[in-house]
């Protein structure tokens, strides 16, 4: 046996590679993210609006209000009216004012046919704006026919 001293591994050399593993994982879930996120950055169009002149504010168009009770009477600005009357005062409304408002309110026990005929009446005399008043859930009505 030889007494000698033991041969001693050189030191260990720094790596010379580089592990990608990782990055190619952070850079795959960085795609995810912009793959996900693009279509709400492009969600918003910016427009740069033309600026009005100095001219008089638009007038607020007339709002005609068009009721239907359970009973089925209907009321036009809160004066009952037949039908054939209401036709011709709507067909009055469209000549003096075109862009009108008709603001329909119909108690919840009509039929909805009937709700449709009185949309078809105002069209067919020429009034095309038609809004429908409704009621919170929870709150009371706040229009009543007159007695």
């Amino acid at each position: 046996m030889a007494f000698g001293r033991m041969p001693h591994a050189a030191p260990a050399r720094p790596m010379g590679e580089i592990n990608v593993t990782p990055l190619v994982d952070v850079m795959l879930v960085l795609v995810v993210v912009f793959i996900l996120a693009a279509p709400l950055l492009a969600g918003s169009i910016r427009l740069e609006l033309p600026q009005a002149g100095q001219g008089q504010p638009a007038a607020a168009a007339r709002a005609v209000r068009l009721a239907l009770d359970a009973d089925g009477a209907v009321y036009l600005d809160d004066v009952a009216l037949p039908a054939p009357a209401l036709a011709q005062r709507l067909r009055r409304i469209a000549i003096e004012t075109p862009e009108a408002e008709i603001q329909l309110r119909a108690d919840a026990r009509v039929p909805y046919g009937r709700v449709v005929e009185l949309i078809d009446a105002a069209q067919t005399a020429g009034l095309q704006r038609i809004a429908f008043a409704t009621v919170p859930r929870g709150g009371g009505a706040d229009w009543a026919p007159p007695p």
